[in-house]
């Protein structure tokens, strides 16, 4: 499971941070880096700092563009100090975890990605709204600052501990364990997650239509889109629903072609 979760840097700056969250991957069992539009990569600092685990930054993907990086992605979840303007559904790296590992289970060969932006800025508001979930490390609400490859480590910690388990806890009687409930039944979807992708390409084509069908002005969006992209986000439709929305889109786009003008 851990070698599906993948740590996407956004615009990262300084090199050695991307060093540094190489070796916090490491140290976690976690492989898959994929940098976003980095300002300096490949570089000696960032290998100097990864200590140990240059060979991740030597299968590290580069992408120009956020929609290379979450092409093959299920489920996106970025990394926010604060909620913004319009609320997202928000988790601490604890409960990420658990879900998490629910998700790969459910999913045979979906990937997790986990963004994780600037030094100086963080994600932008767009970033963010292409996220399933956003994760907030409740640090001191006094100095709630934290590295980015600081903030990598915590969260890979996270992740290698609802994955494997804490031999401490294992070894304890677990309470839970011999409480007596009917299991529900077992749930095999007929269809796999749509990828971020697939849903990126159905909300732009949705927002066109909109705009064709004169429910949305171009010039005065409001919030609608964001809601919209926040619908189907929360929803999490499959591949089947998504290729079906497409249609219904494509149909709507025909139909718009037959009128006149100034209809």
């Amino acid at each position: 499971m851990l070698e599906r979760i993948r740590i996407v840097m956004v615009g990262t700056t300084h090199p050695g941070n991307i060093g540094a969250a190489a070796r916090a991957m490491k140290t976690m069992g976690l492989s898959d880096l994929c940098l976003v539009a980095p300002k300096q990569f490949p570089c000696a600092e960032a290998s100097s700092l990864a200590s140990g685990a240059t060979d991740l930054l030597g299968q590290a993907r580069v992408c120009e563009s956020l929609d290379d990086a979450l092409a093959d992605c299920t489920m996106v979840v970025g990394t926010s100090a604060r909620q913004r303007h319009v609320p997202w559904p928000c988790v601490t790296p604890r409960q990420l975890g658990g879900a998490l590992v629910t998700e790969l289970e459910r999913q045979e060969q979906g990937r997790v990605a986990i963004l994780f932006g600037r030094e100086d800025r963080g994600l932008t508001n767009d970033e963010l709204q292409r996220c399933n979930w956003h994760v907030t490390i409740p640090a001191n609400v006094e100095y709630g600052v934290l590295n980015v490859a600081a903030a990598i480590q915590v969260l890979c910690y996270e992740m290698r501990l609802a994955v494997l388990g804490d031999d401490i806890e294992v070894a304890r009687p677990d309470a839970r364990s011999r409480q007596h409930s009917m299991p529900l039944p077992e749930v095999v979807w007929d269809e796999p997650l749509a990828t971020s992708e697939a849903l990126e390409g159905m909300l732009v084509h949705l927002e066109k239509v909109a705009v064709r069908a004169g429910f949305l002005d171009p010039q005065q969006p409001a919030m609608v889109m964001k809601r919209l992209r926040r619908l189907f986000l929360r929803a999490r439709p499959d591949k089947m629903e998504a290729s079906i929305l497409r249609g219904i889109l494509s149909s709507l786009d025909k139909q718009l072609d037959r009128l006149p003008d100034d209809e």
